[in-house]
């Protein structure tokens, strides 16, 4: 389970992201911070690999890396003030759609969908939006959606190739080239607590019709 641990070392963190100070509390890390979160990730995985048997079973895999890519980013600091974790067929940086969780210092982000779509996937996903744009609009209006997520989010083109104008006329959904969805709630009152998993899980389950129907593009 997730205690305060994990808020006092992303604190602290925050507030010395450099090499020395990590290496210092590596040990703390590994033990009062990654344990627990790979801990929630396995109980996480025996339901979600239930939904989707392709979705890798081991929590190592679906954890990211604490380390920074810092290679063409003016914020050379080295670490991430977050732990995430990505569940998605095939590795968490698979072309599927999936699931997402990062827990910082005081909040817990949830969601999923798809964040990386290429121009060919993009293509596959609106062509099958637009067989029964309809469909779609019934996923992301859906009362718990809108109560767990509100929208559905991602950037948005400005312009459409001419065949989609008319699937335009019947949603505005056509003009994603992302197609997620995103919660925050705070941590503090799950430190400790076996509702956390209900929680996440809650908010997974919502995005699952979702993630069902941009799958679907891809058969």
């Amino acid at each position: 389970m997730i205690t305060r641990e994990h808020t006092f070392f992303f604190e602290e963190l925050t507030q010395n992201n450099h090499k020395e100070w990590f290496h210092q509390n590596k040990i703390r890390f590994k033990n009062e911070v990654k344990a627990p979160f790979l801990e929630l990730l396995a109980v996480l995985l025996n339901s979600l690999t239930s939904w989707d048997e392709r979705i890798p079973s081991d929590p190592k895999k679906a954890l990211f890396r604490i380390n920074k890519d810092v290679r063409f980013s003016k914020d050379k600091s080295p670490y991430h003030t977050i732990l995430k974790a990505g569940f998605s067929p095939n590795g968490k940086k698979s072309m599927f759609p999936g699931y997402y969780l990062g827990i910082d210092a005081t909040n817990i982000h949830v969601g999923g969908g798809l964040f990386m779509v290429r121009p060919s996937e993009l293509a596959l996903i609106r062509e099958h939006i637009a067989k029964d744009p309809s469909k779609l609009e019934a996923i992301v209006k859906a009362p718990n959606f809108i109560q767990n997520f509100g929208r559905l989010k991602g950037e948005k083109a400005k312009r459409l190739d001419k065949s989609l104008l008319p699937t335009a006329e019947k949603t505005d959904l056509i003009y994603h080239k992302q197609f997620y969805a995103m919660a925050e709630f705070p941590l503090e009152p799950f430190y400790n607590s076996e509702k956390l998993v209900d929680e996440i899980l809650l908010h997974f389950e919502t995005i699952k019709p979702l993630n069902t129907y941009l799958n679907q593009a891809f058969d």
